[in-house]
């Protein structure tokens, strides 16, 4: 008998909300269905950064610098250091701009500026892959710039032989 008095409302109530869910009243709209308008969005032409290395260029001999460019290998913390091994240009050449496009995209920048010594470095970030590329312009007194190194620097080399 306790059993009839429990199940009878549970059952009642079941179909209650069964009821209640199927009656709802139909969405009424407003008329025809408007369309959207797109409004153009501006675009705005992004610089395309190259993965692959390209050609150099020669500074003038009196001009000529020489920067070492290499990665510390360590997979913890990638660094490509890039470090300035002088030159006839050293006094002659104001500025270094240094430049490292990593494999996954992200664009590095640096700077050396006068006075420049030799064994001067400026690391900056690089990642575990072999495509990280390093970039160096001299910047020349005219305001020129001139790509002097243009590489790929491998995260770790190991000596063959």
């Amino acid at each position: 008998m306790n059993i009839r008095l429990i199940l009878a409302p549970a059952i009642l109530l079941l179909l209650l909300l069964a009821v209640a869910g199927c009656t709802e009243p139909a969405a009424i709209l407003p008329g025809p269905a408007a369309t959207p308008t797109l409004t153009p969005v501006p675009t705005t032409t992004l610089p395309v950064v190259s993965a692959t290395p390209g050609p150099t260029e020669n500074l003038p001999d009196v001009w000529e610098v020489e920067v070492q460019v290499q990665s510390n290998g360590l997979s913890i913390n990638p660094q490509i250091i890039m470090t300035f091994r002088g030159g006839k240009g050293m006094n002659l050449v104001p500025e270094l701009d240094l430049e490292v496009i990593r494999s996954d995209g992200v664009v590095e920048t640096g700077k050396m500026t006068q006075p420049l010594y030799v064994g001067e470095t400026v690391t900056l970030p690089g990642t575990t892959q072999n495509n990280d590329r390093a970039i160096v312009w001299a910047i020349t007194a005219q305001g020129d710039r001139v790509k002097i190194v243009d590489k790929y620097v491998p995260f770790r080399s190991y000596n063959t032989g």
